[in-house]
């Protein structure tokens, strides 16, 4: 149960505001004394990482797609313990979801399912009275969102924001609590994989604190105290259901701005389930502990600092002994880039990798996947078998491409239908996908109990 303050911060669509209202607003209450906690709709892992900049609490995905009901409804409680208030940043507009004609994997599903007030950002740039019919349409689409705010984006000036608040108020019977002017709004910069370092370096704390002083300025912070009430959410534990610890076993964490990617719930089941973490950077020169019976290389950002990767052969040679020695191995995304034979930037340069898995990434300027992934593993994937699934999230500018058939890790489904997806070899798993461990807990007993299984025979 948690008797913090909660509130949604959902848009009218993808670019109406939602990043800036929200790091300014964790902002500005922290100035206030605050202790803020913050939360992401979706798979997405760059606007957590602000959060987490912003808050220095570990912001955390709620995703309903991902994962069943109860288990978003767990981690929101378990995340929120300590703080006064928690903000949940929404995704795409607040309606928007896996389909079009129903709430799934939206904003909207997360608010009803927290049961969280919701506080609608608002593009008005050339608008009035309007904005009060867009507000009314998102009102009644489902009757069971609570939305008990709006905050009015990119006016024009004070009397502009005075017109569309009347209006607004009036027809709708809400208030709005503020509002961020056209000429003044800071843009957050196009959120990228590249940036997040530049996050974890403190090079846009000064951004952070100019949204902190815009938002004090012009939004009734005092209202959205107010606002953000709601009724104690009551969960029992599933996911972290009390068990005693059943492997007595270490896992390695390549954890830096090159291996920045976890979702916090699944290194938190690795504990769960006995295991401790180490942490190590391979981007300072550490090499993979000695003292490791596993080994967890995540997603990242490896082609921003792939010469400084490419030119530490020992640290390299460290993760080549790790594998071949049988450690039991994941590689996600940035992890299994590392793996490969070289990264190729964008300028054309190839910079030589691990060399464990056959071929090369190639960096693309534009995305190259993108979306959920529902997952089944391939025969000889160690993590999960072909009759069991687990679900996931791809993101990335790289294509991998090689001349050798090799055995694929998983299968994936997403919206453009079902492809082998990743490598794997003996213990060694790797891929793109993201996978959420929530969605499969089983995945977790069966890598430390192999874990185990290796280290007993060492």
């Amino acid at each position: 149960m948690t008797d913090s303050r909660r509130i949604v911060i959902a848009g009218t669509g993808s670019g109406a505001g939602k990043t800036t209202v929200t790091i300014g607003l964790m902002a500005a209450l922290i100035r206030k004394g605050y202790m803020v906690q913050g939360f992401k709709c979706g798979p997405d892992y760059i606007d957590p990482t602000y959060h987490t900049a912003v808050t220095g609490r570990a912001s955390r995905n709620l995703d309903s797609f991902m994962l069943e009901y109860d288990v978003v409804k767990e981690i929101f409680v378990r995340g929120s313990e300590g703080a006064d208030i928690s903000i949940i940043e929404g995704v795409m507009g607040m309606y928007d979801g896996k389909e079009a004609t129903s709430d799934k994997g939206s904003t909207a599903e997360i608010s009803t399912l927290t049961g969280s007030p919701v506080l609608l950002v608002v593009n008005c740039q050339s608008m009035a009275r309007s904005a009060a019919a867009i507000v009314k349409g998102f009102q009644l689409l489902n009757p069971q969102t609570k939305i008990v705010g709006v905050i009015a984006n990119k006016v024009g000036s004070e009397g502009h924001h005075k017109i569309v608040k009347a209006a607004i108020e009036q027809e709708c019977g809400i208030p709005v609590v503020g509002y961020l002017k056209r000429e003044n709004e800071l843009e957050i910069p196009e959120r990228h994989l590249g940036l997040v370092p530049s996050v974890e370096r403190g090079e846009l704390a000064p951004l952070f604190a100019k949204l902190a002083d815009l938002i004090g300025e012009t939004v009734d912070l005092d209202l959205v105290w107010e606002l953000a009430k709601a009724e104690p959410l009551q969960v029992e534990p599933k996911l972290f259901a009390p068990r005693e610890a059943a492997f007595d076993v270490t896992i390695a964490v390549a954890k830096d701005p090159a291996f920045h990617f976890y979702y916090p719930e699944n290194l938190e089941l690795l504990q769960a389930y006995g295991a401790k973490l180490i942490f190590f950077s391979p981007l300072a020169g550490e090499g993979v502990p000695e003292a490791a019976d596993g080994l967890y290389i995540g997603g990242g950002f490896p082609e921003e600092f792939a010469a400084e990767l490419s030119q530490n052969e020992a640290v390299k040679e460290s993760f080549r002994q790790a594998v071949k020695k049988g450690l039991p191995t994941l590689a996600e995304c940035g992890g299994f880039m590392f793996l490969t034979e070289a990264i190729v930037t964008t300028d054309g340069e190839s910079y030589p990798m691990v060399g464990l898995i056959p071929g090369k990434v190639t960096m693309q300027k534009k995305w190259a996947a993108l979306g959920y992934r529902e997952v089944r593993g391939k025969e000889g994937n160690f993590l999960i078998g072909p009759e069991e699934q687990a679900k996931g999230h791809e993101f990335h500018y790289s294509t991998y491409a090689t001349d050798e058939q090799l055995p694929a890790a998983y299968e994936t489904k997403g919206l453009r239908g079902t492809k082998p997806e990743g490598f794997a070899r003996d213990n060694l798993v790797a891929g793109y996908t993201h996978l959420h461990f929530g969605s499969n807990p089983a995945l977790v007993k069966r890598w430390l109990g192999l874990c185990a299984e290796v280290a007993s025979r060492a």
